[in-house]
């Protein structure tokens, strides 16, 4: 399971860098020409947070430095496409809407993994309850003080 979640969280992650790197990169004249009436700072709104979802797909749950960035950079994806969605829509697009939906379920799919079955844990938070570490490894771990009740 873990490894299918990362393929998929990879790939979900390079098709959001693609579509949302091109809404930034190309140039406004471009992205007018090609927006069907839907405002171009919007879109470049959207490009920023496709790209910047991408990243928190991927980074904090590899590096294991805050990996509950990555269900939370899926459910922001998730919001940007039933608003991309609800956009082609109104638009009279509704088979633009395609695209936004199968990356929202896989969008939706990673967040719910993330969130609670294939959840990351922080580095180094399994030290202490790992049974295969040594009593001397765990003595040279920081550890949090527990309160007495």
């Amino acid at each position: 399971m873990k490894i299918t979640v990362w393929i998929a969280s990879s790939l979900l992650a390079f098709a959001f860098l693609l579509v949302g790197g091109g809404k930034l990169l190309a140039s406004a004249a471009d992205l007018q020409q090609m927006s069907e009436g839907v405002p171009v700072a919007l879109l470049k709104l959207a490009g920023a947070a496709e790209v910047l979802g991408a990243i928190g797909l991927v980074v904090p749950a590899a590096t294991r430095i805050m990996p509950v960035l990555t269900p939370i950079a899926a459910t922001g994806l998730v919001i940007t496409m039933v608003g991309a969605t609800i956009a082609n829509i109104a638009i009279g697009q509704p088979s633009g809407a395609v695209l936004p939906i199968v990356l929202g379920t896989f969008a939706t799919l990673v967040a719910w993994v993330r969130f609670g079955p294939v959840a990351v844990e922080p580095r180094g938070s399994s030290l202490a309850s790992d049974p295969r570490t040594s009593r001397a490894a765990r003595l040279a771990a920081p550890s949090i003080p527990r309160r007495e009740s």
